[in-house]
């Protein structure tokens, strides 16, 4: 890799880091392609990103942006998983993680805050972005619903009692 490799490769981690709202560190011990390959799918298919960075490079990256204290975790070989929801590259990362003892977590941060691997566990518990959503607007629609449910309900009431008599 030459300089100008390196320069633009530094760019647009740079980028990213300013981009993005959460950044999980993970340890690289010894996946395979096809591994690789697998949990960068997930990553993509749930809005992330997973890069593996030579870590120079990265805390160069990491200069003058939010998630610079992070630098001290890149040892070894690590891997950067990012995302704008801040919840989904933790899930994706501790769900691939539970299932494969070659992928460990380091830990990360999401803005200011550093996150151990307690953190991004806690993190990838949380409803993500489209679930809080979902909920938000089935919270909004109950009261209409219990509302129309309400005022049709002396009305079925009524036909209920009037079948009872005629039946009887």
């Amino acid at each position: 890799m030459d300089r100008s490799q390196k320069a633009d490769l530094v760019a647009e981690l740079k980028n990213v880091f300013t981009e993005t709202s959460v950044v999980v560190i993970t340890r690289n011990l010894g996946l395979s392609v096809a591994q690789s390959t697998d949990l960068r799918l997930k990553m993509r298919d749930a809005g992330a990103q997973f890069k593996v960075a030579k870590n120079r490079l990265a805390k160069i990256a990491l200069e003058g942006t939010k998630y610079g204290p992070i630098g001290e975790m890149l040892t070894g070989p690590t891997a950067l998983a990012t995302s704008v929801d801040p919840v989904a590259a933790a899930k994706v990362a501790v769900e691939f993680a539970k299932t494969n003892d070659r992928l460990e977590i380091v830990g990360g941060a999401m803005g200011d805050t550093l996150l151990d691997i307690d953190g991004i566990k806690a993190l990838a518990q949380l409803p993500s972005l489209d679930e809080l959503r979902g909920t938000l607007i089935g919270l909004i629609q109950a009261p209409a619903t219990k509302i129309a449910r309400i005022a049709k309900e002396p009305g079925g009431q009524l036909a209920r009692v009037l079948a009872a008599k005629a039946a009887a």
